[in-house]
Parts: structure tokens; sequence; C-alpha cells
């Protein structure tokens, strides 16, 4: 059964701005890989392929599509796929590409035309198929085409081109976008190694086949040789992503422990501690220089408040907070990650629930300097954000624009959690773990007259692409813990609460424990896995 509702077509709440000129092709709309270069095409009018594919149940199917359209001198790699139930066809995208002309003379062509198609999936209506490439090359998609009536034409060989094997690179298979569909298998694939120094080049194609047995353990990816990321944005129009896109960060109507900049927490009388010597502590300059510099989080030094003004210390000051920003490269510069840090002084208590009924007065979680994050991602092809990061979700969760909410204009809204000060893309209450049986750490997040606009409240401490333009401060470098280890003990009360639940429950509960910290020592930034890979 087919659904022929076309999705509707999604955009920003505002128009772009024009965005500043620079010696590189941020936002020229098209990226020099090397020997290739390519534009991304994503419009709902230039796709001609709108197939629903319903399965055992009508809410579930899938959508393939391809552009009607292609640019003068660009080429196709595959066609596209994702589940219907994404109805923005406007956030979809997928990557045509042409000869740079900067192949060296004694290397083949960096494209070619398959020499012929296997059928994968043939149905009423439309059949898949992947191209077969010569050798020495490979094909990085599959391709649609439709029955005429109920006649099977194999697609021309014009209509896509694979890829010389050394500007590709395997990559992994996504999510299977067919679910438990028993006829045919289809997963949208992603690069193996992500971040800063990853070289994989996602297109935006799909891959299948009818069975376990029959599929590919990978699929291919464009591989950047371009050592250059001459899509990066420069500091001017970084400037200008931030003016553009600078979110709102909003705390809970009841959060008591709000952020601050870190030069206030050192000046409010923070102190440096070193394993082995004096209880006393050292005072910290406010900008860090006298904190060690470099290494790893080895246990030989911390960072704590003096007893005397510890309660102050720990509320915070908002008048001080920015967002300490970090630019950086996505999917081999095609893509710009402005990831938006934030120092509280204080990490307060989280209430754990055991059911959705049941309360506990176990709380955990609080701790001496915590940093939190979220990630804007933005296309280096237009500038338009693509998608937000946010740390609330178990493991962080990547959030596409078109399910995001805004203010004024493109600003994304962000929420902190109480007490936490993780963030969430929506306000309400989550549960962090098992949310369906309403086990796990309870955070909640709400609108409140205290926030903070990034768009104006910021200050970039590191964007290594640009070589030394930004210097970054001194407790930047600073590797080891923001606050003394904490531990935790609930296993009392745990063991109490339990008693309340029933059998099986309290079993569950009890395989679970591992769901709530018992033990807490936070690093900086830099320490964190994110800072130069990506987002977990």
């Amino acid at each position: 059964m087919f659904d022929r509702r076309e999705p509707s077509t999604y955009s920003l709440p505002a128009s772009l701005p024009q965005w500043p000129q620079g010696e590189g092709s941020f936002n020229a709309g098209i990226i020099n890989l090397g020997e290739l270069e390519v534009k991304m095409v994503k419009q709902l009018a230039v796709f001609n392929y709108y197939y629903y594919y319903f399965k055992k149940y009508k809410t579930k199917s899938i959508m393939f599509y391809g552009p009607q359209s292609i640019p003068d001198g660009f080429f196709l790699l595959g066609h596209s796929a994702q589940p219907s139930s994404h109805r923005h066809l406007g956030r979809s995208c997928v990557l045509v590409a042409r000869n740079s002309n900067n192949n060296l003379d004694h290397q083949p062509p960096p494209l070619m035309h398959p020499v012929g198609f296997d059928l994968i999936f043939k149905d009423t209506l439309f059949v898949i198929w992947r191209p077969r490439p010569p050798p020495g090359y490979r094909a990085l998609g599959f391709i649609v085409t439709t029955l005429i009536r109920r006649v099977l034409m194999k697609p021309k060989l014009s209509v896509v081109m694979c890829v010389r094997e050394d500007l590709t690179q395997s990559c992994q298979l996504g999510d299977d976008l067919c679910e438990s569909y028993s006829k045919i298998k289809v997963f949208n694939t992603k690069p193996f190694r992500t971040g800063m120094f990853s070289k994989g080049v996602p297109v935006g194609t799909f891959v299948s086949a009818l069975s376990d047995s029959d599929f590919p353990h990978v699929g291919y990816c464009l591989r950047n040789l371009n050592p250059n990321l001459e899509a990066m944005p420069n500091l001017e129009q970084v400037e200008a992503l931030m003016q553009h896109y600078g979110p709102i960060l909003y705390f809970h109507p009841d959060e008591v422990y709000f952020p601050s900049s870190v030069p206030w927490f050192f000046k409010k009388g923070a102190k440096l501690f070193k394993k082995g010597k004096s209880s006393n502590g050292i005072p910290i300059h406010p900008h860090g220089t006298n904190l060690p510099q470099g290494g790893t989080n080895d246990g030989s030094y911390w960072l704590d408040l003096p007893p005397e003004d510890v309660d102050d210390i720990k509320h915070g000051n908002l008048e001080s907070a920015q967002l300490y920003i970090h630019v950086k490269p996505a999917f081999a510069g095609t893509f710009t990650d402005i990831d938006m840090w934030f120092f509280c002084p204080y990490k307060g208590p989280v209430a754990v629930t055991l059911t959705n009924k049941l309360k506990t007065k176990i709380k955990v979680g609080k701790h001496i300097g915590n940093w939190e994050h979220f990630t804007l991602r933005i296309s280096n092809f237009n500038g338009e954000l693509y998608s937000v990061y946010f740390s609330g979700h178990s493991g962080g969760k990547w959030v596409d624009a078109s399910h995001l909410k805004f203010f004024k204009g493109n600003k994304p809204i962000v929420y902190s959690a109480k007490g936490s000060h993780a963030t969430f893309p929506n306000a309400g209450t989550c549960i962090k773990g098992l949310p369906k049986l309403g086990i796990g750490l309870k955070m909640q997040a709400d609108v409140s007259n205290q926030f903070i606009d990034a768009s104006n409240t910021y200050h970039i401490v590191a964007a290594e692409y640009l070589g030394g333009v930004v210097e970054e401060p001194d407790w930047l470098q600073y590797m080891r813990v923001w606050g003394p280890t904490v531990s935790f003990d609930w296993r009392p009360e745990l063991k109490k609460s339990i008693t309340y639940l029933p059998f099986l429950t309290g079993l569950m509960v009890k395989k679970l424990v591992h769901l709530f910290p018992y033990k807490e020592r936070r690093t900086g930034p830099k320490e964190r896995l994110s800072w130069f890979g990506d987002e977990q």
C-alpha cells in the first residue's frame, strides 16, 4: 500500500543573512575535496521519487527520493531514503560531485559510470538497483526507478557515477529504516570515524538488500583529501554565525545553582590542591595562569572551594556567566560544529525515581565544578543550521533543526535542567535511564526570566583549524578535575525504597543500579572525548 501524500518542505523561521565574505569557500555552495568538488542538492522541488511503502502497520513506512535536476557538470552518486515520519524533505539532502581538475595526470579519472546494475528489490511500483562499479571504483549509493506500465526497465548507465577507490573510505551502516519489515532492508550510512580529524564525507545515499546474509558489512562515503579545509568559516564569519544563531539558554524557575564565568569562580576563592601537599590549597589567578597545563587527569590535582564562602560561590553569578565557544570541523570540513560550554561552580542534586508512582529520597550528582554544553551543527555549503546536540538525553542526542523551538528568528531555545544543568530541546520532565518504566534520574526544565542570550554573551576560546588566530585561555589547558571527588551513599535508601516495589520490579531495579552514579569527578572541556571527537 502506498501513501501519495507529499511531505512538507521545511525552512528555518527566518531567512539567512548575507554572510561576510572570506578567502575560503564558506557559503559558496561548492566544496573542494581535492580531486572532486561536491554540491548539496536539498530542496523539495528537485526531488521526484515519493514512495511511501507501508509495513504491516500503516504508521511505519519508508520513502525514497532523488534530485529531479542536477547542476551542470555535476553527477549523481545515488538516491536517498528516510522514514516517512520525517515529513520535512527540506532537511534532506544528497551530494552531487564533479571533477575538480586537480587530479594527477597518471591517475584514472575520479568519476566513472557503472558497467551495469544488479537488481536488489522489485515491487509493484518501484525497483531498487545497485550500480556495478568498474575495477578500481566504488558505488556510493543505490538507484530507485519506477515500473513503466509494469515493464521493468534498467536505469541508464549515465544516471549515476562511481568514485575511484582512493577517493572513498568505508563507512558504517546506520539504523535499519525498515526496522522489522521482512522483504527488504534499507540503511543510511555514516563515517566510522567522526570528529575534528575525520576525512569521511557522507553523501546522503542508502544501501539495501533483501536479507542480512546478502547485506554488505559496510557502505562507502567520500574522502576529503584537501588539507586546507577551505569551506570552514573564518573568525568574522563565526562571529556572524553566533550573532544569527546564538541560542537562548533558559534555566529552571526554581534553579538556585547558576553558572558563572571562570574568572569569577577563581576570584571568589577557588583553590588548587595537589596530592600529598598542604591541605590549605593555592589561590588561583583569575585567568588560571598558575594552573598545571596539559597532561592528563592523573589524580594529582583538583580544585575546591574555601569553607568560609562555599555557599555563596555555589549559587554562581549569572551576570558574569558566558558561553565558551569551541569551533571545529565536522564531516571533514563540510559542516562546522560550534560547541557551546558553560561553567557552573556547583551541580545540584538530582532526584532518583524507581517507578512512575514511587518517589524516593535518593538524590545524586551534586559536586563542585560542573561543565555542560550543547552544539550547533552548521552546513558550510550555505551557512544553514542543520541540527543541535543536547547533552541531557541518555548519552546525548542530535535534534534536527525542523524539530527545534526558536526565539526571535533563528535562535534555538535550549533548556538547562534544574540542578544538573543538562541541556534539553524542550521544557518538561525527562527521566534519564528507562523513561518508560519511570526508572532513572528525574530532570526538570522550564522557561524562566533567568536566561543567557548566547548571541551577545560568549567568548570564543578555541578554533584549532584557524591556526592560532584564537588565543586559548590558560584555564582551558587545565586537564584535571574542577572539584574534589564526591561519593554518594545512596544504597541504604535504595534498599529501603525497593521494599515498596512489586517483586519483579524490585529485581529489575537491583540490576539497573549502574544508572545511578555513586561517584562524581568532572574534568574541563578539553579533557572530554567530544573536544576532538564527535558528540557521544
